[in-house]
């Protein structure tokens, strides 16, 4: 029976997410947190048991991006396999369909809810960095590559992923087009090249 009330329970915070996320790319942090639990098809109580603010929805949200563009992370490989897949996780979630709204909502609202901002930032891009530099300095200990600085050579690294291409998407500018796998391949060789024992 615990079973299929936690998993009654994860539906419900998954729902509760999607509707926040739903909710803040469409109408920023104007939205209250009334409609995102109509949205999501809870009740009031419901939503604040589980997220008392909309700066706990932002940094939950945030959170399971970081979970799934870092899950690379957390398989056994060779640092060019994880980091190529570390790579096209990065690059398939910048260019999923509606992404660059929320990136443009995101940095609209920046400077009128900044507590919401930082949220999104420290659960997110800060925390993937984080996963991807304490990885960086375990391959330096286990000897696979030599890196002095994890957390530079982690902004090394998703930087080199990226380029410009979160610019373009924040800003609506049309994208050149782009093969997602031979880029995320051709980062991950060229920095584990670069970082060699």
């Amino acid at each position: 029976m615990p079973r299929v009330a936690g998993q009654i329970d994860h539906r419900k915070r998954e729902a509760i997410l999607d509707a926040a996320l739903a909710l803040f790319s469409e109408r920023g942090v104007t939205v209250s947190m009334e409609e995102i639990a109509r949205e999501a098809g809870v009740s009031k109580q419901t939503l604040y048991n589980r997220f008392a603010s909309k700066v706990e929805l932002a940094r939950a949200i945030a959170g399971r991006r970081a979970d799934d563009i870092t899950a690379p992370l957390r398989t056994d490989g060779a640092p060019v396999s994880v980091l190529t897949a570390l790579a096209l996780a990065l690059l398939e979630k910048l260019f999923n369909k509606g992404r660059g709204e929320g990136l443009r909502g995101v940095a609209l609202m920046s400077p009128a809810a900044p507590d919401i901002a930082q949220a999104i930032y420290d659960g997110g891009p800060r925390e993937s960095l984080r996963r991807l530099s304490e990885w960086l300095a375990l391959q330096d200990r286990k000897g696979l590559l030599a890196i002095p600085d994890p957390d530079a050579a982690a902004e090394m690294f998703t930087g080199m992923v990226l380029g410009h291409s979160h610019l373009r998407a924040m800003l609506g500018v049309t994208h050149p087009p782009i093969a997602l796998e031979a880029r995320a391949a051709e980062a991950a060789r060229r920095f584990v090249t670069a970082f060699a024992v």
